[in-house]
Formats: structure tokens, sequence, C-alpha cells
């Protein structure tokens, strides 16, 4: 298929400059799962070429989460997400660099090396899905995915100028994903546009047995996808969301949410109490379930990891067992807010996906200090568990994309993909 022979030698051309990905497909191989896909008769992914990030257990190539210690983990088995791709057509086109062990912003990896943003080569792609993000807009594949603790797939798409796609936690099954943060990790989608994320959704979501935070995936993302937006209430936040942005982005924001406006929907202004609070509490959940998987390692081997991931993961030993103790019930009076906000006020929300486009790669915050400052709107919505789709809608004065986050109550995909294709096509992203 041409197609193949095209994005194969745009990754020839730019990935050892891009870095974009850690494990470059062999066509030979994407051919034949191509000549396999179309024996099987049409498909949902028919020809749909996707990278998945390097932390996504494949039987066909290493799976190294970007660490030094397992740049030779050759898993036996496809991760059940990848699986699924296969069996509804997907071809696979290659493993995408990250941050290492997918905790941090910036998709520097001892493995892969630093991922540079295909739209502007002096910044990063974001973090920790950087290299998927980036295999997109290079034009390396189609799609991507993912995962998303706390942003991890949404800032990359903001950064990148994609979709990205949050699900709800537990929709996508999570056996054979390195794990980071057991109560918040989920595979994220990063695509072009509005209907391959959701086609990409239908194809992996749903029960897995082998993942005790699987759920059964009942609902229905088309039977309203082209329903537009009319009457749908939308939910502008008063406060936190907007305050750190720059003035470029909140005004990008705020005209698309006009936008929809235009198209018959109710924009309803917001107080989303102690939204100013929920960055902290999932900081701590995430932080001590992060270095609770990498606590042996740090103990005894700590170089193993690199300076500044190892640094990140050293500050969670700050936390006590009283500090994720006070966090848990924080986010069950966060999810019991949110559920209530989406039951009896709006339908979904409208907010930045983050307060700046892509950071410079000489930007000189910790990692800790970056990530903190690039996922405040993204964590609250990975505490809470519901779904957060990334939509771009402009760009900046030196021409970087800017995303905005569409949110909404558990299992509501639909919804956010609907409003988004809405954006998509009034917008000309």
């Amino acid at each position: 298929m041409y197609k193949i022979e095209q994005q194969a030698a745009q990754i020839e051309a730019h990935n050892n400059r891009l870095r974009a990905l850690i494990t470059v497909p062999e066509v030979a191989t994407v051919n034949a799962q191509y000549e396999r896909s179309i024996r099987g008769g049409r498909k949902l992914l028919q020809s749909l070429t996707v990278s998945l990030k390097d932390n996504i257990d494949t039987d066909f190539a290493p799976t190294t989460a970007g660490a030094a210690f397992w740049r030779d983990r050759q898993p036996k088995h496809n991760a059940v997400v990848v699986q699924r791709l296969l069996e509804a057509g997907a071809l696979m086109m290659g493993k995408a660099n990250l941050t290492e062990l997918a905790w941090g912003v910036r998709s520097y990896s001892a493995v892969g090396g630093q991922c540079l943003n295909p739209l502007d080569e002096n910044r990063i792609a974001g973090g920790s899905s950087g290299g998927s993000a980036a295999a997109v807009a290079a034009g390396f594949c189609d799609a991507s995915l993912g995962t998303d603790t706390g942003g991890s797939a949404r800032i990359p798409a903001a950064f990148c100028g994609l979709f990205g796609l949050r699900p709800t936690y537990g929709a996508i099954p999570n056996t054979g994903v390195l794990p980071l943060s057991h109560s918040h990790d989920t595979v994220g989608i990063i695509a072009k546009n509005s209907f391959d994320t959701a086609r990409i959704f239908t194809a992996i979501a749903g029960y897995c047995p082998q993942d005790p935070s699987s759920r059964d995936w009942n609902a229905d993302l088309w039977t309203n996808y082209h329903h537009g937006v009319k009457g749908l209430r939308i939910g502008i936040p008063e406060h936190y969301y907007y305050e750190y942005c720059t003035t470029e982005i909140a005004t990008a924001v705020l005209q698309a949410a006009k936008t929809l406006e235009q198209q018959g929907a109710r924009l309803i202004p917001i107080r989303i109490k102690n939204a100013e609070h929920a960055q902290e509490n999932a900081a701590c959940m995430m932080s001590t379930e992060v270095t609770a998987l990498y606590e042996k390692r740090l103990r005894k081997n700590p170089h193993s990891i690199s300076k500044a991931i190892r640094e990140r993961m050293m500050q969670a030993f700050e936390y006590s067992g009283l500090d994720y103790a006070n966090a848990m019930q924080f986010k069950r009076q966060w999810q019991w807010q949110l559920q209530r906000l989406y039951q009896q006020k709006v339908d979904l929300t409208l907010i930045p996906a983050t307060a700046t486009t892509a950071p410079a790669l000489t930007d000189e915050r910790n990692l800790l200090e970056a990530t903190k400052d690039l996922a405040r709107n993204t964590y609250p919505s990975a505490m809470a568990g519901i779904p957060s789709l990334a939509v771009p809608c402009g760009q900046d004065n030196n021409g970087l994309p800017i995303g905005l986050l569409l949110e909404s109550a558990w299992e509501r995909e639909g919804l956010l993909l609907r409003v988004g294709r809405v954006l998509e096509q009034e917008l000309g992203e």
C-alpha cells in the first residue's frame, strides 16, 4: 500500500532528528499486516496506521518505557489494546518515544533521547506521550496510542495541534501496559481528527477480565455523532482554569466557546468548588503510587533511572500516609461534586488544555515544576476519572497550536467527540 511506503519514507527522513519513534517499523512487516487484514474482510480500522507508546507491550518489538534497564525487554504477548487494534485492521507503525517511565512532560528517555516537536523543533512535544503526538504530527502514522495518567496524552496533543482523548477510567483495559499510577492510568488516543479518535476508541474499549479496573462498555458513540450542539449546556468555569493562561490561549479557547454558542449551545458560567486544590491532591496520589513501584530500584540502584526522573520520584518520599489518606478523601468529594455538576447544571465543560503553548527545549524549570505548570488543567479530570478530550482551537503569535479540553461525566465520550467534531468543522483545524 502506497501510504505505508510514504510514511516509512517520512520516518527514514526525519525520525533520527525528531526522535519520535524508538523502534521504527519494518515495511515488510507492515505490508504483511495489511495483506492479512485485507484477507479478513472490511474492518473498522482498515489500513489505519497507528504507532504505540513504548510502554505498551508488543510481541513484535521491545517495550522499554524509555528506561535503560528495560532496553532489551521483549514481551511475549501483545497488550490487549494492541491485539484489538490488529483485529480491527489497524497497521502498527513502530514504538513511540516518551518521557522515561512515562513520568513527566518533556519526553526525554534514556533509550529514545529528546523528542522534538515537529511544528517547531526548538520546542518540546509535551509528555509523557510526546513521541506519539510527534509521530502523528510528523506524518509517520495516522494516529497513535499513548497513555494518560495526569495529562500525558492530552498535553502532547495540544502542543502538536491534534485530538487527544483520555477516556473514562477503566473504559480501555490496561492489560499489557506498564503501570505508573494504578488509580489513574489509562490508555489514551492521539489522532488528527475526531472521527479517527472515535473509531479507535470503539475498537479498543471494553471489559478485560485480566484488568481489575476494567469496566463493561455499552455506550454508543455514533447515534448522536452528527447531531451538532444545539441545546447543549456548556460550563465555562469562572475561576482557576483560565487564571494561569496566557491571554492568547484564554482568548482562543473562549472564542471556540462562542463558536459553539453560535451553533446553538448555551454557555453557562460556573464555579467548581476546590478546583484549585485538585491538582495537589492528585499529585500526592500519583507520586506515591509511582514511587512505590520503583522503591527498591531507587534504594538499591538509583542511577539506573535517569536523573530528572529519579529526582522527581524521590520527592514522593516527602508525602506521608496521612497525606495520601486525605487525598483519597478529596478524590471522593471531587468525584461527587463533578457528578452533581454534570447531572444538574451542565452537559460538559470547556477549558484551556494548557496554560502556555509548547515550551522551548531550553526551558530551565525542573521536571516537577514544568509538569505542575503544564498539567494544571489536566490533573483534576484525571483524578476524577472522567473523560477529557483535547481539541485544537487555533495558534498563538508564533504559530504554535492552542488546545482546549472538553470534559463531561463518566462514559460520555460520545458527547465530547460530537462537540469536538463541530469545533473541527467550524474552526477548520
